[in-house]
């Protein structure tokens, strides 16, 4: 039933019951955060080999490089090997960054935007002389999405663009219409497998729309974010392959494919990597060599001595998926047995990734948030899913349960639902004039 179409007394009596629910728990006086996805203990503990693995004795690399040294720029061998069998990408395509995808697509970012790309001006440039016209570059944000990925281009003044996200991904349609006669629009965000914060897996076709597209802009890239290609919970997903969908069309260079280790192993102290095409990968090569020496060989080392091969990863991410599928399992189970009504919010459990993302009855997220933080659940900011912090529906608010303590998380999803409910059924009796 839906509470649009309860009495007002039937609302009233809900409302007050919730009321008392939600005194009890604020009189716990809570301190909880399901606000990242941080991989819990449980799971960080699975790779406490790592701290063992290497010593002064086996440091040196299969080519005979001392990984303590200078050298190796675009990554150690064995490692871009590793992740090439793992992805399915030639060797050649790949260079291995840091500890963070993060920063590696900040890096290629400011990369095209001061030197441009395949020859086409910086952006940097092009956006000086749009300003003369009172113009801005654009870029297309697949909504709700990563607020990582929002904020940097924000900071980079482009006018960002939302693109409702659909069950198959971007609304192919609308990206479609957008870019083939706007060349201000130079690129897209996009989280292919297990989306942050839907979950949601790109169909085949999708993939095949987005690696044909037709664009305006010769240097429209594609920010191929796959941070999650490997982290299943219930369903397996395969994601069709980007680059072999591009190359009929020749557009491989304008797909920037990103992977990390950061919750495979230990955020923080992961392996990044970029793959593209040839051609943007010797340029990024050149320039590459402005900005460092190498980076951590001895990091890129210990992770192939850990994690050996695809087989063993996916065997480690079963391991992982264990752990964590307890946790998507009981934030089900508790908004399902915590709804009142079916309007006042809904959800969609995903098959893997990081979180669950629940929309509010409209008008009511930042209340509910609000709230929630007041009295000692913190979640994600309010409308971080969308550019700009503007959710125009203001319903949605991304879940996180991947961090805390299993009955931490059971108290904070069960005070969440309570708070749903109780502003979501107060709004309703607001806009009926009973309140």
């Amino acid at each position: 039933m839906k509470a649009k179409d309860a009495s007002e007394e039937q609302l009233k009596k809900d409302l007050a019951e919730l009321e008392e629910l939600y005194g009890k728990y604020k009189a716990k006086h809570l301190h909880l955060n399901i606000s990242r996805g941080l991989p819990c203990k449980e799971q960080l503990d699975l790779n406490a080999e790592m701290f063992h693995i290497l010593d002064e004795k086996n440091c040196v690399a299969e080519d005979g490089t001392d990984c303590r040294q200078y050298g190796v720029i675009y990554g150690l061998p064995e490692c871009i090997k590793l992740f090439s069998d793992l992805l399915h990408i030639p060797e050649e395509r790949i260079i291995l960054g840091g500890e963070s995808s993060l920063n590696l697509m900040y890096d290629q970012m400011l990369r095209i935007y001061n030197w441009g790309m395949l020859g086409e001006k910086s952006w940097s440039r092009q956006a000086f002389e749009l300003s003369a016209e009172g113009k801005k570059l654009k870029w297309l944000c697949p909504v709700p999405g990563y607020d990582c990925h929002f904020n940097l281009t924000e900071a980079l003044d482009f006018e960002m663009i939302n693109i409702p996200m659909l069950e198959t991904g971007p609304d192919m349609d609308m990206i479609e219409s957008l870019v083939k006669d706007d060349p201000t629009i130079k690129g897209i965000w996009c989280v292919p497998q297990y989306s942050n914060p839907t979950g949601t897996v790109y169909s085949d076709e999708t993939v095949e729309r987005l690696a044909k597209l037709d664009t305006a802009a010769k240097d429209f890239v594609i920010f191929w974010d796959n941070a999650y290609a490997v982290h299943h919970i219930y369903k397996e997903n395969v994601i069709k392959d980007i680059f072999k969908a591009a190359a009929p069309y020749g557009k491989e260079d304008r797909i920037l494919y990103f992977f990390s280790t950061a919750k495979i192993t230990f955020p923080g102290s992961g392996v990044c990597m970029m793959a593209s095409g040839d051609e943007m990968i010797r340029e990024t090569k050149q320039l590459l060599k402005l900005q460092i020496f190498s980076h951590d060989k001895l990091n890129q080392l210990r992770h192939v001595k850990y994690l050996k091969s695809p087989e063993n990863i996916i065997s480690h991410m079963k391991k992982v998926a264990e752990i964590l599928r307890p946790r998507f399992d009981m934030v089900d189970n508790i908004l399902r047995e915590g709804l009142r009504y079916s309007d006042l919010y809904t959800w969609v459990k995903p098959d893997g990734g990081y979180f669950i993302t629940v929309d509010t009855y409209k008008g009511t997220a930042e209340e509910i948030v609000t709230m929630l933080e007041q009295d000692g659940v913190k979640v994600a900011i309010v409308a971080s899913t969308y550019p700009y912090f503007h959710d125009p529906d203001d319903t949605n608010i991304r879940l996180a349960p991947t961090y805390p303590p299993i009955e931490e998380l059971r108290t904070a999803m069960e005070f969440f639902c309570i708070a749903a409910n109780l502003v979501g059924i107060r709004h309703i009796l607001q806009e009926r004039g009973a309140l």
